[in-house]
């Protein structure tokens, strides 16, 4: 696994779209927070965190359109089926490549915490609260996202899939609020990404948070060494 995580971190910046992704992100926060924090002499910065979830929906896709489909179409995937490692490992080593990079990215609005500890009132709790929360939704969407590159070769239907699945799960509860049967009102509220990120939001820790984006990774790498096996031994 660490040799397909370093194969794959190196190509994140060796074809540049590592360093797209990093500056796409960057300027879409950077540019929400001026405009509603500086501009607003406003010290909080929590609202960032609902801005950065909803981006990651468009921006993660893109980012990981390429890591199957690429290697499909240009039959590269060869070689990784044949080399002598598990599905799963290469699964997950193109996984905490993606991860790796959302991190980076992510650490450079680490200035707003600062900013807001020398400016204002900091509130640690729910800031950290929020940040945990961020990282687990990325893995939930770089997983989602891996597996909808890996059932086709073309990158564009690759990234509508992974957005059209995530916008699907993010407002799930909000599809289904108005809806009178409520076990699908409720079903939907349990799934959604919305309902498991405000407790976090508000600075509660909740384990059945924590597990639900967990399983929710989970489940689509597995998914995916699923379609990755069916393809090696085909």
């Amino acid at each position: 696994m660490t040799a397909i995580f370093k194969r794959e971190l190196h190509s994140y910046f060796t074809n540049g779209i590592g360093y797209v992704y990093c500056a796409v992100f960057a300027l879409v926060m950077n540019l929400f927070y001026y405009l509603n924090s500086i501009t607003m002499y406003q010290s909080s910065f929590l609202y960032i965190f609902n801005i950065m979830l909803i981006a990651m929906i468009f921006l993660i896709p893109i980012m990981m359109m390429r890591i199957w489909s690429e290697e499909k179409k240009q039959k590269t995937d060869q070689l990784l089926l044949t080399a002598p490692v598990t599905t799963m490992d290469i699964v997950l080593g193109k996984f905490w490549a993606a991860m790796c990079v959302f991190l980076i990215s992510l650490s450079l609005t680490l200035i707003y915490p600062i900013l807001s500890i020398i400016y204002g009132t900091p509130e640690p709790a729910i800031t950290i609260g929020n940040y945990i929360a961020v990282i687990l939704a990325a893995g939930a969407y770089i997983a989602i996202s891996q597996f909808m590159s890996s059932l086709t070769e073309s990158q564009i239907i690759s990234a509508l899939l992974s957005m059209l699945t995530l916008s699907l799960f993010f407002f799930l509860n909000l599809i289904f609020e108005s809806t009178d049967i409520d076990i699908i009102a409720q079903v939907a509220s349990f799934l959604s990404i919305i309902t498991r990120y405000v407790n976090f939001f508000q600075g509660m820790f909740s384990l059945s948070d924590v597990v639900y984006f967990i399983s929710l990774t989970v489940l689509f790498l597995f998914f995916t060494s699923r379609v990755v096996d069916k393809r090696r031994w085909s």
